[in-house]
């Protein structure tokens, strides 16, 4: 009863905290899609890491720490490779140019087409597959940890989690049609802290059980390495390259990422904010990967039937009543974070990419605001739909891989955003026609790998697709680089000596952790 008390009055604070500050029916475009362009380096930095954190990340993630050691952590850490790239490179290119999509960057140096295929690409994979897996996996994980608790929802399993995917869809959405980005910024902040708070309390009851820090070592040592054989079947090292490459796409040019830089204040405010959040990243290495690590010390030979089952395992064993609420809220606030800021910069694609150049030329502020809303409505309808869509197909067949598959079909379009957004951000005279081809060609390239190199990493492979999709454009639009767009951008000398020390630090943790 005191844990489903602490979620009550969890959720009651978020709709509270995103609602009492909407927007006005009156509210510009800037207003309720970029929050007037005001928010500072704290707002941007837990939004930007609360969207990245979702709840299968405590399941898979610490799983695969479980099995793999240290290594997992690699693709937390190494984001701070790409949120230093847009901290210093892209997001002083967006500001200069004042943009409210990564779409209206890449069409005054691509043009229309190209432009119009980046948006509709992202639309059409927000509204299906992000939001979908998203609600699906996050109602999933908060099932198979906390069952018991939510067993007054509904006695079948299945049942349950469906009413989980629609009313946490329902209810990220409504705040989010009422609030714009400032009520995701407000909520996301709320949401991060307590999933911070709930993970370090997993991760030091995990050391503690363990016997202390030091028993990392004595007991897992041979799990406490970040680099993996380069032969190895799951994380070789030689993954990194393609991760690094892939970070473009994710920290540069997603759109529900990046937003929040695009509505800073100043650039200051953006570089001060995403090196917190690069901060944060080892925070949260620390908290989902060391504790499956420590589990393995912890069970010695009586391991897991299961990898996925190490967060439960330590929920459910070690922690106490009122704690266990804490984490359920924190396993909800990292569905909803990721979810509400999906919903808004799907709004934010439909209603200036598309409805404002294709569908009413005139619009008004106010009709654009409300078309974004009306995005909102559809994508919630879809996104449940395809949420529910996985759940079945998960219960039809509990060692299916469609997740592999989806995020099989969101990385071949990944790819060729990354060359789209490094062709427009550092060729001097990238070719329209070129670079759509060259954004084409990334698809069956990947299918070429996949047929006579089957076993090569997905990593490696991302990484060859990119290189040689890059190369297509540039070769064949016969232009150099701008050289001044390559040089980093801080706003002062003490940011410049932050970020030199940001990427030192990584580059030690490699070394340390070899």
């Amino acid at each position: 009863m005191i844990d489903l008390l602490i979620v009550s009055a969890y959720f009651i604070i978020v709709f509270v905290t995103a609602i009492t500050g909407r927007t006005s029916k009156e509210a510009t475009t800037e207003e309720y899609f970029l929050s007037g362009r005001n928010l500072r380096w704290h707002s941007i930095a837990f939004s930007t890491i609360a969207t990245n954190v979702q709840g299968y990340q405590f399941l898979g993630f610490m799983g695969s720490a479980y099995l793999y050691g240290l290594a997992q952590a690699n693709f937390e850490i190494n984001a701070i490779q790409g949120l230093l790239l847009a901290a210093f490179i892209f997001v002083p290119m967006y500001l200069r140019e004042k943009i409210i999509t990564i779409t209206q960057f890449i069409k005054t140096r691509l043009g229309s087409t190209v432009a119009l295929l980046y948006s509709a690409s992202n639309i059409l994979l927000f509204s299906t597959i992000t939001l979908g897996a998203a609600l699906f996996w996050g109602a999933y994980s908060v099932d198979l940890v906390f069952g018991d608790y939510l067993s007054f929802i509904h006695q079948d399993r299945l049942i349950r989690i469906t009413i989980l995917i629609v009313f946490l869809g329902l209810f990220s959405a409504t705040y989010t049609y009422f609030g714009g980005l400032a009520a995701v910024v407000r909520t996301d902040v709320i949401q991060f802290a307590i999933l911070l708070t709930g993970g370090v309390v997993v991760l030091f009851i995990a050391i503690y059980h363990l016997g202390g820090w030091s028993e990392l070592y004595t007991k897992t040592g041979d799990l406490m390495h970040l680099h993996l054989p380069a032969d190895h079947d799951t994380l070789p090292w030689i993954h990194i390259f393609g991760a690094f490459l892939l970070n473009i796409n994710y920290w540069c040019a997603n759109q529900s990422v990046v937003q929040r830089s695009l509505a800073a204040k100043s650039l200051k405010d953006v570089q001060i904010g995403l090196m917190v959040g690069g901060l944060m990243k080892y925070f949260m290495a620390a908290i989902i990967i060391l504790p499956g690590i420590a589990l393995v010390g912890i069970l010695g030979e009586n391991g897991l039937p299961e990898p996925d089952a190490a967060f439960p395992y330590l929920v459910n064993t070690y922690l106490p009543v009122g704690v266990k609420g804490l984490i359920l809220c924190a396993l909800f606030a990292s569905l909803m974070s990721t979810v509400d800021s999906t919903f808004n910069s799907l709004a934010t694609l439909w209603s200036i990419d598309i409805y404002k150049v294709y569908v009413n030329k005139n619009a008004s502020d106010q009709q654009v605001v409300k078309s974004g809303k009306r995005a909102i409505l559809l994508a919630f309808i879809s996104g449940s739909i395809i949420g529910v869509v996985l759940l079945y197909l998960k219960f039809q067949d509990p060692g299916a891989a469609f997740t592999h598959t989806l995020n099989q079909l969101r990385y071949f379009i990944n790819c060729g955003i990354v060359v789209l957004i490094s062709a427009a951000a550092f060729l001097a005279f990238p070719k329209q026609k070129v670079a759509l081809f060259g954004f084409a060609a990334t698809i069956p390239l990947q299918f070429f790998f996949l047929e006579y190199f089957p076993d090569m990493n997905y990593f490696v492979r991302a990484m060859w697709v990119i290189l040689i999709g890059f190369v297509i454009i540039w070769l064949g639009s016969r232009t150099g680089f701008i050289k001044d767009k390559l040089k980093p951008e801080p706003a002062s000398p003490m940011l410049a000596k932050a970020g030199i020390g940001m990427a030192l630090s990584l580059v030690a943790l490699h070394i340390i952790f070899h």
